[in-house]
């Protein structure tokens, strides 16, 4: 089931950026990421209520806070900078660069979390990393 969700991630991703892109003329980027965090906060908690897990939010531990906190700060300054980027180049060349994000990713994982890195996930990553440079070349 989670390919289904990661599959669907990857495909309102790539709609994000060309939505994105077609709304951000004439738009101060700043203001159109809040526009843009204001429906995702609003979808967001809809679906807390809609499936009723509102109740957990007091179960949520102090590092569990402190993280998710740490990640939504992150996520901010991407979707700033993203949105930046999408207002001052073009889509083609800045979602290829934002995705290396999943090479960023992989390098953390392994540090961070000591997740494994195989010999076909760092190939991947190399791949992607030289698919990045010659989109963007």
């Amino acid at each position: 089931m989670w390919f289904v969700f990661a599959v669907g991630s990857s495909v309102f991703a790539a709609l994000t950026s060309i939505l994105a892109k077609m709304g951000i003329e004439g738009v101060n980027s700043n203001l159109a990421t809040a526009v843009r965090t204001t429906v995702v906060l609003a979808m967001a908690w809809g679906m807390v209520f809609l499936t009723g897990t509102q109740g957990g939010i007091g179960q949520i531990s102090r590092r569990s806070w402190l993280f998710l906190i740490l990640s939504g700060l992150a996520t901010g300054a991407s979707w700033l900078c993203y949105y930046k980027a999408l207002q001052l180049g073009p889509a083609s060349k800045v979602v290829p660069i934002d995705k290396l994000s999943v090479v960023i990713s992989l390098v953390l994982a392994a540090l961070l979390l000591h997740e494994q890195v195989t010999p076909r996930s760092a190939l991947g990553c190399g791949l992607i990393a030289a698919g990045t440079l010659l989109m963007v070349m």
